[in-house]
C-alpha cells in the first residue's frame, strides 16, 4: 500500500508540474508578449524589427501548407515577400480568445523552455472592404530560454481550414 501511496503521489507532482500555467502567471504573460509581438506588431502591422531578436538562428518552421523553413533567413524573407508584400491584400492574423496556452518546460528542476499553443483565425485586409476571414489554424510554438530572453526555436502551423 506504501508503494501504491508513493507511485501515487509521483504521478500526482509529475502531472502539476507540467500542466498548463495560470494565465496570471510570469510565464503566461510573458509568452503572450512575444506572440502580440510576433503577430500583431509583425504579422499585422509588417513591423518585423519587432521580433526578428527573438528568433533563433536555426528555427524550424513547419507548415501544412507553406512547406518548411530551416533558418531565421528565410523565414524573415517569407514574412517580407509574402504576408508584407502586398499592402493592397494584406493578410492578418488574429488569436482566439482564450485559445492561448503556456505548459513550461524543466530539467532538473530548471525551467529552460516552454510550449505555447493556440488557434488563430486568418483575415484578409483589402483597401475599401470588410476584414474577411480566409482560414483558421492550430499553432504550437517551442521557446527556449536563452541567457533570461525567450527565443523561438520550433514553430508548428497545422489544421489550417476554410471557412464555413
Amino acid at each position: 500500500m506504501k508503494t501504491f501511496f508513493k507511485i501515487l503521489v509521483a504521478l500526482f507532482a509529475i502531472t502539476s508540474m507540467s500542466a498548463q500555467v495560470d494565465r496570471e502567471s510570469d510565464l503566461y504573460k510573458q509568452l503572450q508578449s512575444r506572440d502580440s509581438l510576433l503577430f500583431d506588431l509583425g504579422f499585422n502591422q509588417c513591423k518585423i524589427g519587432q521580433f526578428e531578436n527573438f528568433i533563433s538562428e536555426d528555427l524550424e518552421f513547419y507548415h501544412d501548407q507553406g512547406g518548411l523553413s530551416t533558418n531565421k533567413e528565410d523565414f524573415l524573407n517569407a514574412v517580407k515577400n509574402n504576408i508584407c508584400a502586398n499592402p493592397d491584400k494584406k493578410p492578418i492574423r488574429k488569436l482566439v480568445n482564450e485559445s492561448l496556452q503556456v505548459f513550461p518546460l524543466y530539467e532538473n528542476g530548471e525551467l529552460y523552455g516552454a510550449i505555447q499553443k493556440g488557434i488563430h483565425d486568418f483575415y484578409i485586409k483589402e483597401p475599401n472592404k470588410e476584414l474577411y476571414k480566409t482560414s483558421s489554424a492550430k499553432f504550437t510554438h517551442i521557446w527556449l530560454l536563452e541567457n533570461k530572453e525567450w527565443i523561438l526555436k520550433r514553430v508548428l502551423s497545422y489544421d489550417h481550414q476554410s471557412p464555413e
